[in-house]
């Protein structure tokens, strides 16, 4: 039997969170990285940084020729299904996925650091 090809290629985490993952964990993170790690251009990755911005899930201060990020801590889902929660479980699930089990502590966009109890 022939193996059968997904109908669409879709993924279970966004763009959107992906890239606000990778900032949590990496503040100075540049353009061209993101864009790089999520398979993205440049300029969408920007679209989505500006997206991210705009509706208050991280603000942008430039640090010399660099820009240091900071995801703002308890901003909640923007559907209403999942509108309760915050961001914030999401990313730190996710700033994990890029670290072994047995890591040290995991930022959170609480500000806090959570050890992982493996």
């Amino acid at each position: 039997m022939e193996p059968v090809e997904p109908r669409t290629s879709w993924t279970f985490v966004t763009q959107h969170a992906r890239i606000l993952a990778m900032i949590l964990g990496d503040p100075e993170i540049r353009l061209r990285d993101l864009a790089e790690k999520c398979r993205l251009t440049e300029r969408a990755a920007q679209a989505i940084v500006t997206d991210l911005e705009t509706a208050g899930y991280l603000t942008r201060v430039r640090h010399g020729r660099r820009n240091h990020y900071e995801v703002t801590p308890g901003t909640l889902f923007r559907h209403p299904a999942e509108g309760h929660h915050k961001i914030a479980d999401l990313l730190q699930l996710l700033v994990g996925l890029d670290q072994p089990a047995e890591a040290a502590p995991r930022p959170t966009a609480e500000g806090d650091h959570k050890q992982h109890s493996g």
